[in-house]
C-alpha cells in the first residue's frame, strides 16, 4: 500500500470512530509529534534564516521575485 492510499484509509477509519477515549488518545498522539522534530537540521536552519530575514524586513514582494526569475520560468 502506498503512502497516499494509507492516508486515505486512515482518514476514512478516523471518520468512523465513535469512541471518544480513542479520539482523545489520537489527538494527544498528534499533538506530541511535532513536525519540526522530523525535518533535517538543514531545513530547520533554512526556516530560521527565513524568519530572521522576515524580522529584519529583508524580503521581496512577488513582483520583484517574478521579475528577477522570469528568465528561468
Amino acid at each position: 500500500m502506498d503512502t497516499q492510499t494509507k492516508k486515505y484509509y486512515l482518514i476514512e477509519w478516523i471518520t468512523k470512530i465513535r469512541d471518544n477515549q480513542l479520539l482523545d488518545k489520537l489527538m494527544k498522539f498528534s499533538e506530541e509529534h511535532d513536525w519540526w522534530d522530523e525535518i533535517s537540521q538543514a531545513e530547520q536552519d533554512a526556516i530560521e534564516e527565513g524568519l530572521q530575514d522576515l524580522s529584519e524586513n529583508k524580503v521581496f514582494d512577488h513582483a520583484e521575485v517574478k521579475k528577477l526569475y522570469e528568465k528561468y520560468l
